[in-house]
């Protein structure tokens, strides 16, 4: 269900509107700080270069990584001027020298150069070309462009990371957000047993998604319900104390992925003893990860949720929004009208 959000969207410059043939209209910040200070722009339309393509962005997906950047500069690998946002999902509209994996018309989508500037909140960008792979028939634009950035992350998280194999026992943490409702269901798919923490109003959405045992985290501490060493792979996307506390139900020798900060990385003083391994891990682009993932929607074992949907001129709402920390799923800017 998509749910439409009232109040002021992005501000404008005295260069916006649809662009031309040789421009574009575009989501930039005027300078680091809060939602307010997204605006739109005109800017010049980009060109591929050897092994890129040009893709028409349909859809744009938002992230955490997007509102953490436009308050702080981020990772500080953007441009001049800097164009938030990382998952798209759109039509090739140009390929450069030397692609052969596309041709202008293919759907397609993607989470290209990340962590450096992709340029998503726009009405096109430019990228590697096998940083981007075809949009699977069974999903809309606004779908897959909700996939990416959290996709991927869970899936390097579950599956290359931890080795996450049948009969494990996972606690995802934070299990109805972007990443977490996208590795309830990778971890379901590898045959795993899928423990979640989430608002109880939350949970029968879970159920649906896989998950075969939910705790409230609003009432109950999931170290007393689980217990000492009950599972073998955490996922946590909150950070916090979470990691530290997560320690006592993991299993010696099993794994603990940390999302939110390395400096949340419990130190090896407390994990080496019990051989756990440990580390902060940041998404990659990976056209295998991504047509890993495509194959899980095909076979109907994955579903992006994406609970709220607004047009790219509104990129300042979605950001007040999923600063909440409330949403479901994930939240959806439409560049195309759909």
């Amino acid at each position: 269900m998509h749910d439409t959000h009232t109040g002021a969207g992005a501000g404008t410059d005295t260069h916006t509107g649809t662009g031309t043939g040789t421009t574009m209209r575009a989501i930039s910040p005027a300078a680091w700080g809060g939602p307010e200070v997204l605006r739109e722009v005109t800017l010049a339309r980009p060109v591929p270069g050897p092994t890129e393509i040009l893709v028409r962005v349909h859809a744009a997906g938002v992230n955490p990584i997007d509102w953490k950047t436009r308050a702080t500069g981020g990772f500080g690998m953007h441009g001049e001027p800097p164009v938030l946002g990382y998952d798209v999902s759109g039509v090739v509209e140009a390929v450069g020298p030397g692609v052969t994996v596309h041709r202008p018309g293919d759907e397609v989508f993607g989470m290209p150069e990340f962590p450096r500037q992709a340029g998503g909140y726009a009405e096109y960008v430019t990228g590697p070309a096998r940083h981007f792979v075809p949009k699977p028939p069974a999903l809309s634009h606004v779908e897959a462009a909700a996939l990416p950035l959290a996709g991927l992350t869970a899936w390097q998280s579950l599956v290359e990371t931890a080795g996450l194999a049948p009969g494990r026992r996972v606690l995802v943490h934070a299990a109805a957000g972007g990443v977490g409702h996208l590795a309830v269901q990778i971890a379901a798919a590898r045959g795993a047993y899928v423990i979640g923490t989430a608002r109880e109003e939350k949970h029968a959405l879970l159920k649906e998604l896989g998950a075969d045992e939910l705790i409230d985290y609003t009432r109950q501490d999931f170290t007393a319900v689980l217990g000492d060493r009950a599972v073998d792979v955490v996922l946590d996307s909150i950070g916090g104390d979470y990691g530290h506390r997560s320690l006592r139900v993991l299993r010696d020798g099993g794994t603990l992925v940390t999302l939110p900060s390395p400096d949340e990385v419990p130190v090896p003083e407390e994990t080496a003893p019990r051989g756990i391994r440990t580390g902060f891990t940041l998404v990659e682009p990976d056209s295998t990860g991504m047509r890993a993932l495509a194959s899980l929607v095909a076979e109907g074992r994955l579903r992006p949720v994406v609970e709220t949907v607004l047009p790219l001129e509104r990129a300042a709402d979605a950001h007040r929004l999923g600063e909440t920390g409330r949403t479901r799923g994930k939240i959806v800017l439409t560049v195309v009208d759909v």
